[in-house]
C-alpha cells in the first residue's frame, strides 16, 4: 500500500495535510548562493573602484611620450622628470604647506566647534549643526568665486592664506563630524571632576579630553589633509604662479596635451594618501580609526 502525504491533526481533531518541510541542506545552499553573490557583488564594486587607480600607475611606469597600456617598455623616465622639475617641485611644496595649515587650521576649528556644541540643546544645537555642514553643500566654484572677490578685497588673492582658507572651508565640516562623533562616546564628568580639581579648562582637555578623543583628532586630522591635497575647483580660483597646487599644475598640463608626468603624480598622491592610512591604523588602531570616520 502506498504512503499517502504527511498528516497532522489540528485543533478540531480533523486530519489536515502538511506540504513538505524544508531540509537543512535547502537553506545552508540558498545561504551560501547569497553570500557568493554578495561577495562577488563587492568585488566588482572594488574592481570598478580600483581599476582607474592600477592603470594610472601602470602607464606610469611607460618610456613613451603617448600613453599605452600596456606600455611597451617599463621604464623610470617620467619619475625622473618629475623629480628633475623645478615647477613640479614647487607646486608639491606649495600642496604640502597648504594641506599642513588646512590640518591645523580644520582640526582646531573642528574640535572648538564640537566642544562648544556639547553644551548647546534643542534647536540651537539644530541651528549651529545646520550651518557647520553648510559649506559641504554649496558648489566649489561658487566658494571659489566667493572667496575670490572676498579676498581680492584685502590683497589676499593668491597667496597661501587664500589656498588654506578655501581647502579648510571643506575640511573643518568634516573635521568637525569626526570629533563630534568621538565625543560623543566620552564621559563629560571626567572633564567636569578635573576641573573640580583645579585644574584649567584648557589642561583638562590636553590631560583628560585629548588621551579620550585621540582616534577621533588623528582620523579628524588625516581627513583635512587628504581633502586639501585632492582639492582642486577651489584652488583653482584662489592661487596664482607661485602657489598652484599639485592638482591644479596637473590640469594645466593636461590642457594641451595628455602629459604622462601626470600619471607619475597621480600615483604618488595615491601613495601618500595609503601611506598616511597605514600610519594612521598603525598609531590609534584600524577599527578605531574606522569608527570614528
Amino acid at each position: 500500500m502506498s504512503e499517502g502525504p504527511p498528516t497532522r491533526a489540528d485543533g478540531a481533531g480533523e486530519t489536515v495535510e502538511s506540504g513538505p518541510t524544508p531540509t537543512a541542506g535547502s537553506r545552508f545552499g540558498r545561504v551560501a548562493v547569497g553570500t557568493w553573490l554578495f561577495r562577488a557583488g563587492v568585488g566588482t564594486v572594488f574592481a570598478f573602484l580600483l581599476a582607474p587607480i592600477v592603470i594610472v600607475a601602470v602607464t606610469s611606469f611607460g618610456d613613451s611620450m603617448v600613453l599605452s597600456l600596456p606600455p611597451e617598455t617599463f621604464s623610470t623616465r617620467w619619475y625622473e622628470s618629475f623629480l628633475d622639475s623645478s615647477r613640479w617641485q614647487r607646486a608639491t611644496r606649495n600642496s604640502l604647506i597648504a594641506a599642513v595649515g588646512t590640518t591645523v587650521l580644520a582640526t582646531v576649528a573642528g574640535t572648538t566647534a564640537a566642544l562648544g556644541v556639547r553644551n548647546l540643546g534643542g534647536r540651537a544645537e539644530g541651528a549651529v549643526l545646520g550651518l557647520a555642514v553648510l559649506p559641504l553643500l554649496v558648489p566649489g566654484v561658487v566658494l571659489g568665486s566667493s572667496l575670490l572677490v572676498f579676498l581680492g578685497e584685502f590683497g589676499l588673492q593668491q597667496t597661501y592664506l587664500a589656498v588654506i582658507a578655501a581647502h579648510s572651508l571643506w575640511a573643518t565640516p568634516l573635521a568637525f563630524s569626526v570629533v563630534r562623533a568621538s565625543l560623543s562616546r566620552f564621559d563629560p564628568r571626567l572633564r567636569e571632576a578635573a576641573l573640580d580639581l583645579g585644574a584649567s579648562p584648557t589642561r583638562a582637555f590636553v590631560e583628560v579630553v585629548a588621551p579620550n578623543i585621540r582616534s577621533g583628532l588623528f582620523a579628524a586630522a588625516l581627513i583635512a589633509f587628504v581633502v586639501s591635497l585632492q582639492e582642486f575647483v577651489m584652488t583653482l580660483f584662489v592661487s596664482g604662479r607661485d602657489t598652484r597646487t599639485i592638482p591644479v599644475l596637473a590640469w594645466n598640463s593636461l590642457r594641451n596635451s595628455l602629459d604622462p608626468v601626470v600619471s607619475v603624480v597621480s600615483t604618488l598622491l595615491v601613495l601618500v594618501v595609503v601611506l598616511a592610512v597605514v600610519v594612521g591604523s598603525l598609531v590609534v588602531g584600524l577599527e578605531r580609526l574606522a569608527a570614528d570616520t
